[in-house]
């Protein structure tokens, strides 16, 4: 068994392709910017996330079609330093919702969230720097 990606079912496609594309920097696999499915990659490992338009999914399951409430996933992304990053990602219209601050001795992080609302937590491992 293989994790192919974690998938996110947005509402305004566009808004979600600009912010983890332009604003976050990850790569989209086909740039189909209208969707209604888009799969993104970070520079380096394996995982993915995907976007994939929630009115599609609901034609397949129709509880999908009611609008989501509240915190519905939570994206980590790892990061070298979170400081540099933080402030690029701000340059091109990131709004940080917190920090960068530490959360444990061995981790420093920064949450952002994406145009439907779900929270993005950028990492940074200290233990990794040596």
């Amino acid at each position: 068994m293989e994790l192919a990606q974690v998938r996110l079912l947005v509402s305004d496609f566009p808004a979600c392709y600009r912010f983890y594309g332009e604003v976050l920097g990850l790569t989209p696999q086909s740039g189909f910017a209208s969707g209604p499915y888009e799969k993104f990659s970070p520079p380096g490992g394996s995982a993915g996330i995907a976007l994939q338009d929630r009115a599609m999914m609901a034609e397949v399951l129709g509880e999908l079609a009611d609008v989501p409430d509240g915190h519905r996933s939570l994206v980590v992304l790892r990061v070298d330093d979170l400081d540099r990053y933080c402030q690029e990602i701000a340059g091109r219209g990131a709004d940080l919702v917190h920090g960068p601050a530490p959360l444990t001795d061995r981790m420093r992080v920064a949450h952002l969230k994406d145009p439907e609302g779900n929270l993005v937590e950028l990492q940074e491992w200290l233990l990794m720097q040596g």
